[in-house]
């Protein structure tokens, strides 16, 4: 059983009901889940786990303030976050919003301290994203992404 923190920023709900499902389902293929939100995750939080999902929401097309506060900080564990398995989600007021290098901003970031993430060939390729309040296709998104990390997890603690 890997453990995994799923952390996120949010002001409307949005992304906090993402990283729930996500939690969730992650939780239900039988790893350990703390879900969090960025204001109170710590660094320790980052080194302790096997794998970190974060959100945050779409502001000017990049994440959240408080979201890269987090990573500013995270330079304290530079080299020492190699190997564990990442991955992002976002929410945004509307399509073409900035979705897509809000969570591509995320994963460069895990990706600088050596995370490894996992697309996705259908769906929302880099993350799951909703366009405000998750409807069924971003819940269902949300889902299918926490399989998939959670299928990655098992394949990397063989």
């Amino acid at each position: 059983m890997a453990k995994v923190l799923v952390t996120y920023f949010s002001r409307t709900g949005h992304t906090e009901k993402m990283a729930e499902i996500i939690a969730e389902t992650v939780r239900a293929r039988g790893h350990e889940v703390t879900l969090k939100r960025v204001a109170d995750t710590t660094l320790e939080d980052l080194r302790e786990a096997d794998g970190v999902l974060i959100g945050s929401p779409t502001y000017y097309g990049q994440m959240a303030g408080e979201v890269k506060s987090l990573f500013d900080r995270s330079v304290k564990y530079h080299g020492k976050l190699d190997g564990k398995v990442g991955g992002a989600f976002t929410s945004s007021g509307l399509i073409g919003g900035g979705n897509e290098t809000t969570v591509m901003g995320i994963l460069a970031c895990l990706l600088v301290h050596g995370f490894i993430v996992q697309g996705n060939p259908s769906g929302d390729h880099y993350g799951p994203v909703s366009i405000g309040k998750p409807d069924e296709r971003a819940e269902k998104g949300c889902q299918r992404y926490g399989e998939r990390f959670a299928d990655l997890l098992d394949r990397m603690r063989v």
